[in-house]
Parts: structure tokens; C-alpha cells; sequence
């Protein structure tokens, strides 16, 4: 395993984002900005008990065609937190995120896991004001693992606390757990995780966050009121070939399902020039050809 960064990775985080927030039914939800303003809007939503800065590394080597933000959903990372949360008011907090941002026009809203299903939300609920939607490996079959996780384990329910930094980076796990290559960016994103308390440093998410939000979306994903793809990983445990198919039937036989070849669940972390690769011929595509008609 690799812990050297390449170049492109370490020119990624030189490129140093906007720091901006917007107040989403009374709480503060923080967001990134990165690029030109002038440029068509792609909005990055990370998966559950993430944070922004799952992007960091992504949304920089959109820059050249793309203003591209990343939000921190309420109840993790630097955003404020709720009383109650749910896929519906994460939805609408991409949405006030990319009011705040500018767009010239409808943007494109990109999730991954359990922000994919947020993007599925986002566009049954708000897909004439989205010009695309693309599910990075977020299942319609079951929920997200990280709900699973949440509801039935103890990574999220118990988040421990720690004297040291170092101490709290150290037991960084991925949900599912899965083999990694990129170490360097495991390292970056545990480090980004934490905050410190007065009790010591622990994760920056809310124990809360899953309660509730167990929901399988299919009906939402059936009803996507914009074009829509599906990202998968090649070896994911959690959208399989079937729930794959699956999806592809409910997105009317007419959306591109891609798969990232050697990628596990996390695809942005096993294969990141492979996801962003596909994901720019596809935004390409989009750019440059007309939507089939959706029958439902």
C-alpha cells in the first residue's frame, strides 16, 4: 500500500476552497467552493458521517469546466445539527446551498452512499431545478450501510472520545469496512474527521443522525424529475449486479449505469482518477446531448 501522495493529489489540496455557509430551516449548514462562478454548478454531497472534505481531492479536477461546491450535511462535519433529521430537509439543504452558490443555472448534484440517496431525494423533490443527478453506489433496495450501521452497530451509535488527535485518527474505519490502496487518502480524511472537546477529540458527526432515516427510496428514484446515472464499484458489497439492475428498471431502462473498474464501495478513495474520469465524460455527454424521453 501506497502513503506517498502523488502530485495530482497533493495539487488538489492546494487548491484551497471558498469557505462559505448558509442558515437551512435554522441551522447553519457550511459548504466549499472551488472554480470560477461563471461556470455551470456541480454540488458534491458526501456519505453519512462524512463531511465535505471527502471531496477535497475530487472536486478540484472539476475546476476547468465546473464551479464546484461540497457541503457539509447538518449533523456532520462543520455544519450545525438538528433535532431530527431526514432525507427531505437534506435534500433541501442542497438546494439552499446551491441558491447561495450562484449557479448561472440548474446544477448538477453528485452523492455518494448515503448522499447518494439525498440525490435521489433532491431530485424526485426538486428535479426541475437540477440539470442532472448521478447515485454514486447508494442502494434503492435497502438503506445506505452507514444507516445500517447506524442503527443496528456501535461505530456511529458509541463515537469515542480520545486524549490526542493522533489517538482519535487511529481507529478511523470505513462503513463498510473494505481493502484499501490509498492510504494517503484514508490518512487525509480521518484527519479531517475529528474535532476537539473539552472531553478530548472525537468524530465530528452526530450520534444522531441515523435515526429515522431508514428508507429505501424507490419510489422517489422512480419518480427522478431529471436525467439521472448510476456509479457502481466493480467489487461493492453494496449495490450489487441485481440492485444494480434493479435501479436501472426503475430509472425507466434509459439511464447509464458505470461501473469503476477494481473499486469497492468507496470509489472516490479506491479509484479516484477512474471516477472522476468517467464522471467527466458523462457531464461531457450531458453537456452536449438531449435526454431520452422517460416513460414510467
Amino acid at each position: 500500500m501506497s502513503n506517498q501522495p502523488p502530485a495530482w493529489f497533493d495539487a488538489a489540496l492546494a487548491d484551497k476552497p471558498e469557505e462559505r455557509e448558509v442558515v437551512v430551516h435554522g441551522t447553519t449548514i457550511r459548504y466549499l467552493s472551488w472554480g470560477d462562478k461563471s461556470k455551470p454548478g456541480l454540488v458534491f454531497v458526501h456519505g453519512g458521517a462524512g463531511h465535505a472534505h471527502w471531496w477535497s481531492f475530487i472536486a478540484p479536477l472539476f475546476t476547468s469546466e465546473w464551479h464546484a461546491v461540497a457541503l457539509h450535511l447538518s449533523g456532520m462535519g462543520d455544519s450545525g445539527r438538528r433535532d431530527d433529521y431526514s432525507h427531505d430537509m437534506w435534500a433541501r439543504e442542497v438546494m439552499a446551498v446551491s441558491d447561495d452558490a450562484g449557479f448561472p443555472g440548474p446544477p448538477v448534484v453528485v452523492g455518494h452512499s448515503l448522499g447518494g440517496m439525498v440525490t435521489i431525494q433532491t431530485a424526485a423533490t426538486f428535479g426541475d431545478r437540477l440539470a442532472g443527478a448521478v447515485i454514486v453506489d447508494a442502494p434503492v433496495r435497502r438503506p445506505s450501510p452507514e444507516s445500517e450501521e447506524g442503527r443496528s452497530g456501535h461505530a456511529f451509535k458509541t463515537p469515542g472520545v480520545y486524549d490526542t488527535k493522533e489517538q482519535a485518527v487511529s481507529h478511523f474505519a470505513l462503513v463498510p469496512r473494505q481493502p484499501s490502496q490509498n492510504d494517503y487518502i484514508i490518512d487525509y480524511i480521518a484527519g479531517t474527521s475529528v474535532r476537539e472537546t473539552p472531553e478530548g477529540w472525537t468524530w465530528k458527526f452526530d450520534p444522531n443522525i441515523f435515526d429515522g432515516t431508514l428508507v429505501a427510496l424507490r419510489d422517489q428514484l422512480n419518480s427522478v424529475g431529471c436525467r439521472v446515472a448510476l456509479f457502481t464499484g466493480e467489487q461493492s458489497v453494496v449495490v450489487p449486479p441485481d440492485t444494480a439492475k434493479y435501479m436501472y428498471d426503475l430509472m425507466g431502462r434509459i439511464s447509464p449505469v458505470v461501473e469503476i473498474p477494481e473499486a469497492h464501495h468507496h470509489l472516490m478513495l479506491d479509484q479516484p482518477l477512474a471516477f472522476v474520469a468517467a464522471l467527466r465524460t458523462l457531464l461531457a455527454d450531458w453537456h452536449h446531448s438531449t435526454p431520452f424521453e422517460r416513460t414510467v
